[in-house]
């Protein structure tokens, strides 16, 4: 089982930049697909971003964040993260990690797909 903890969030200024992490403990072998979720209040979870891990580390955006948004990883240090590029108020959201043994061509944004989750961290874009 993996493990997953958030790190990152918190208040920023619309146009500004925030970084969030996300490291993973435990068996991470079995990982094909990490992904960047998102909770806004009484809203649906939504996926943000996602990359391959292994064969493929191709990435992929929700169309609301491209170009604003970058997602990465260094397998050397087990840690996943999201460059926020000028965020907008509508980004503000609970972000969370999530782990996947499926490649990302099959995970897709399925939330069912992603045995593994972080316990989130908050971000708030103040306009």
């Amino acid at each position: 089982q993996v493990q997953l903890s958030e790190s990152g969030g918190g208040s920023v200024q619309a146009g500004g930049s925030l970084r969030l992490s996300c490291t993973a403990s435990g068996y991470t072998g079995g990982l094909n697909c990490m992904g960047w979720f998102r909770q806004a209040p009484g809203k649906e979870r939504e996926g943000v971003a996602r990359i391959g891990r292994g064969g493929s580390t191709s990435t992929s955006y929700v169309d609301s964040v491209k170009g604003r948004f970058t997602i990465s990883q260094d397998n050397t240090k087990n840690t996943l993260y999201l460059q926020m590029d000028s965020p907008k108020p509508e980004d503000t959201a609970m972000y969370y990690c999530a782990a996947s043994s499926s490649t990302c061509l099959w995970a897709g944004y399925l939330r069912t797909k992603y045995s593994s989750w972080g316990q989130g961290t908050q971000v708030t874009v103040s306009s």
